[in-house]
């Protein structure tokens, strides 16, 4: 496994782009490290790395190798999984990068419901905006992507997309909370609340309003949903959502979500995907049926 590990630490030292810090990550010296580097760059007899006044950068040779070092360790940590099935033990890790709506409330019930059948499975998840947790795939720190429209990279393979019509979230006791629906411009009549332009509700939400001719113009804006969800119960404004993100505050009472009309804002689509062409870890791939399952379950899969 000597070949894997050198991988391990190669991999890690492109990340960083730096010899020291991927030695700290990795607790051994950074001229250990340096040594592996310049061994394999011997066998290989070209430069693995550009040297930069404050630190390193892949070469082009360097970026092939990273390349398929990755797909070796992916396919090794598939194989572990696949041997310690074998074993009856339930191992193995999944790396997750997803959007803002998927933390609070959908992803914690999913991966306490699939650890209970798998204890030994360990998870880590980072919120990544679309670009990012593409990204991610294609540099394998994720294994599974979770992300809203448009899906653009060609390499993006979708295991399930479903429908998310966006909706106004409001106070129980606001004039807009006793519709079933409700009409953009009925909404642009209170104060508002809107996510940045970088999230897939103000960007379908833009997108409508332009086409109507409406003017939206929030007296708050932020990057946290959570906080334009609490701002808009403090002060008893408008604001707006995907739905997986806001089962728990309309259960308790606290809010009322009604969706916007669809002539008006069209739905989000919800993508569930990997990098096309790999094959993914035993945990990974069970973890993303489930997410699969779950979702064409609850919402409108196409």
């Amino acid at each position: 496994m000597r070949y894997l590990n050198s991988a391990h630490y190669i991999d890690m030292v492109s990340k960083t782009g730096s010899i020291r810090a991927a030695a700290e990550s990795l607790s051994i010296t950074s001229t250990a490290l340096n040594r592996r580097i310049l061994a394999m760059e011997a066998e290989l007899g070209v430069a693995i790395f550009e040297r930069l006044p404050h630190g390193v950068r892949l070469s082009t040779a360097g970026e092939l190798l990273v390349h398929h070092m990755r797909n070796q360790l992916s396919d090794m940590e598939r194989v572990k999984a696949q041997i310690a099935d074998l074993a009856g033990a339930r191992r193995g890790h999944v790396a997750i990068a997803c959007s803002q709506a998927l933390l609070p409330y959908y992803l914690p019930t999913q991966i306490a419901l699939y650890r209970k059948s798998h204890p030994n499975v360990t998870f880590s998840v980072h919120l990544r905006d679309r670009e990012e947790a593409e990204q991610a795939l294609v540099d394998h720190t994720a294994d599974i992507a979770i992300v809203y429209e448009p899906a653009r990279l060609g390499a993006f393979m979708t295991r399930v997309r479903v429908h998310q019509p966006i909706q106004a979230v409001v106070r129980p006791d606001h004039p807009l909370a006793a519709h079933k629906t409700v009409r953009l411009r009925a909404c642009l009549d209170y104060p508002i609340a809107l996510p940045t332009s970088s999230y897939g509700v103000r960007y379908l939400l833009d997108i409508a309003a332009q086409s109507s001719s409406l003017q939206l113009e929030p007296v708050i804006q932020s990057d946290s949903f959570e906080f334009l969800r609490n701002h808009a119960i403090s002060e008893n404004i408008v604001t707006f959502h995907f739905p997986i993100g806001l089962s728990d505050h309309t259960m308790t009472g606290d809010m009322i979500s009604c969706p916007l009309d669809p002539r008006d804002v069209p739905a989000g689509v919800l993508y569930v995907g990997q990098l096309k062409g790999r094959t993914l870890p035993t945990a990974a791939d069970r973890f993303a049926d489930q997410l699969s399952a779950s979702l064409a379950q609850q919402y409108d899969a196409f």
